[in-house]
Formats: structure tokens, C-alpha cells, sequence
């Protein structure tokens, strides 16, 4: 792990949007069905493109998953598994995280479905962990969000909401107000059209003509182009 200026950081590097739903499907089948973790490819490109209980839905072929496998491994994030008949996948975040069991269960929604409150977190999280009440949720994202590393923050509470919400720093500082209709998956602005300039098109047809000048003088001498 890095340090910089003596605090020791979690997570090294942000990670894109397709690592971010590898770590977040990894920990979530670990937690909610350990029967079938750790979990083949094909089982979890199955899970990255839920459209059930995902934010943004992706759609991610073998490939995507697999370099963002190889990439989270070299990282340490996640391990390959052949122990068995079929090459499976393990995550190794929690701890390169340093997460507990209810940090890592909020953090899996948080992966999962971009910004939330702490009541959604809470009742998000039920079959990954057993929070008594919100406060108990609450607890888990604070401790997340201390010195010396967050790994989670609590965004500005937008007009119109009753409640603050929580968003994850896996892929950087929080930027996203909201997890629906995120930055994450809105098409990019379209770039400002630029204003007429007549004296532009005068330069550039003058250049043409020049060039259709140059070019029939070139015809006229064919030894030009023995």
C-alpha cells in the first residue's frame, strides 16, 4: 500500500467502472450466496450484468471481466482460484480494505448502486449483514469515511431531499449526486457549435483555388510524375 504523507492509503488507485462492478459482484456473492463463491467467469459477467439491484445496468462481455480480473489481480484486489475443476475467481479487497464484516456489506451497495442514504443502505444490505437499526448503518459508513483514509464520503444533501447520501471514493473523490442517472453513464455534452466566420471561409476557399492552380500546372508538365 502507499503512503503519502505518513497516512497509509486503501486503496491505491481509483478504479474504473468495470473493476468497480467486479470488486462489488465479488463481495456481494460472497456474502449473500458463499455456496457458490468463488465464482467462475461465466458467473460473473452473469452478476456484473444484472439488471436487478444494479446501478447503472452495464453490459460487459467475457473480455471486459476478464482484463478487469487481471488488472485488480496485479493490484492484489482479486486472486485466481485453481483448485478446482474450473478456474474460478476470489476477491482479496477486504483486505488489502481493511474492511470488517459491516463495512464490507455497505461498501457492496455502495459499489453496486452508486449514492444512497443510510436507510437504503440499511435495508439494501439485509441479506449481506444484519444491521440492528439505521444508527447501526450510519456507524459503519462513518467509520468508512474517518481519517486516515476514507473510502467512503457523505455527499451535500441536493434541495428536495429529506436525507443526505453516502457515495463510495473506490473510483476517486465522489462526484456523483445521485445513483440514478449518474455522471458514470450520461453521454457526454455535445461540444458548443462554433460561430460563422466569414473571413475564415474567404482564407480557406483562396487556399483551395491555389491548390487547383498548382495541381494543373503539375498536369501540364507530365515529367513531374516520371
Amino acid at each position: 500500500m502507499l503512503y503519502a504523507g505518513g497516512m497509509l492509503q486503501r486503496v491505491e488507485r481509483p478504479l474504473d467502472a468495470h473493476e468497480i462492478r467486479v470488486i462489488g459482484c465479488l463481495f456481494e456473492k460472497e456474502q449473500a450466496t458463499p455456496e457458490y463463491y468463488p465464482l467462475t467467469l461465466n458467473a460473473l459477467v452473469a452478476a456484473c450484468n444484472q439488471r436487478s439491484n444494479r446501478d447503472p445496468v452495464l453490459t460487459l462481455s467475457d473480455r471486459d471481466v476478464a482484463q478487469a480480473l487481471q488488472r485488480l489481480a496485479a493490484d492484489n484486489l482479486a486472486r485466481r482460484d485453481d483448485s478446482g475443476r474450473a478456474t474460478r475467481w476470489r476477491q482479496r479487497a477486504d483486505r488489502e480494505w481493511r474492511l470488517d464484516p459491516a463495512g464490507k456489506a455497505v461498501l457492496t451497495v455502495l459499489l453496486l448502486r452508486g449514492a444512497q442514504t443510510a436507510g437504503e443502505v440499511r435495508n439494501r444490505t439485509s441479506r449481506l449483514h444484519d444491521f440492528a437499526s439505521s444508527s447501526a448503518a450510519e456507524s459503519a459508513l462513518a467509520e468508512l469515511a474517518g481519517p486516515p483514509s476514507p473510502i467512503v464520503e457523505l455527499l451535500e444533501r441536493e434541495p428536495g431531499q429529506k436525507e443526505p447520501r453516502w457515495m463510495h471514493r473506490v473510483g476517486g473523490a465522489a462526484s456523483e449526486p445521485s445513483g440514478t442517472g449518474s455522471a458514470a453513464s450520461a453521454p457526454a455534452a455535445a461540444p458548443p457549435p462554433r460561430a460563422f466566420d466569414p473571413d475564415l471561409v474567404v482564407k480557406r476557399l483562396e487556399l483551395l483555388e491555389q491548390q487547383v492552380q498548382e495541381l494543373q500546372a503539375a498536369i501540364k508538365k507530365p515529367e513531374l510524375f516520371d
